[in-house]
């Protein structure tokens, strides 16, 4: 590696150091979560102690996409952690956010995708999210279902590592919502899900299984999954 990238890794270093050690005020480090670089934005999210405001909530909300790793990795931590604040929930219960979670839940980072469905798990009683958020949710999931199950396992594998990964994470944040997903939905969607290849998409539709439902088709589909050939999707 040439001079000019340790040059930047200190620079970045030093201008992190120094974020974590002045004193900045609610207000500048939204500014800098506004318009800042990329250190100052992971810094800034990072530093930010609490929610005062909607505005407040979409400032960080906005920052989940279209920004490099590092930002969207903080931001998501500490979406999860300001969500899980009674106090401050309802400040992030608004429509412009929704889709932007939905983008979230299949990042390409795992970590994001973790840390959003667990946020967005703490607005299950919210009527209006969960009518919206849960039907982009199964749209989502029969369009990745329709281009998964067209593919060759054996060719152009990263792009189907690429669609799969996104309806896993999708087939978790179903797991999550079950009861306010349509039933003929999720159950299209799990028997859809049952004989797709990739053996991490069997496993989650058996996670969902797990659910309470009495039906006997589901009930079946169960079964088989209960002696799939793969570990992973037979423990459940």
């Amino acid at each position: 590696m040439n001079n000019s990238y340790y040059e930047t890794l200190d620079e970045n270093f030093t201008q992190a150091l120094n974020l974590y050690e002045a004193d900045y005020s609610h207000e500048q480090l939204l500014e800098f979560l506004q318009s800042g670089n990329i250190v100052q934005k992971q810094i800034s999210a990072l530093r930010l102690e609490t929610i005062n405001s909607i505005e407040d909530a979409q400032i960080l909300v906005s920052n989940l996409v279209g920004q490099d790793g590092k930002i969207r990795e903080a931001v998501s931590l500490r979406l999860n952690e300001f969500m899980s604040n009674p106090d401050l929930i309802s400040y992030f219960q608004t429509p412009e956010n929704y889709k932007i979670f939905l983008a979230a839940i299949i990042d390409i980072n795992a970590n994001i995708c973790r840390n959003v469905i667990s946020a967005i798990s703490n607005l299950k009683n919210n009527q209006e999210f969960c009518n919206l958020f849960c039907k982009d949710l199964v749209d989502l999931s029969f369009d990745l279902l329709d281009k998964i199950e067209k593919f060759d396992f054996q060719d152009g594998k990263y792009k189907v590592n690429k669609e799969v990964f996104k309806l896993y994470w999708c087939l978790e944040t179903i797991y999550e919502f079950w009861d306010k997903v349509a039933f003929d939905d999720i159950k299209q969607i799990i028997l859809r899900s049952k004989n797709i290849e990739e053996y991490t998409i069997r496993e989650k539709a058996a996670k969902i299984l797990t659910r309470c439902f009495d039906d006997e088709d589901l009930e079946k589909a169960r079964t088989e999954l209960k002696n799939d050939r793969n570990y992973y999707v037979r423990r459940f």
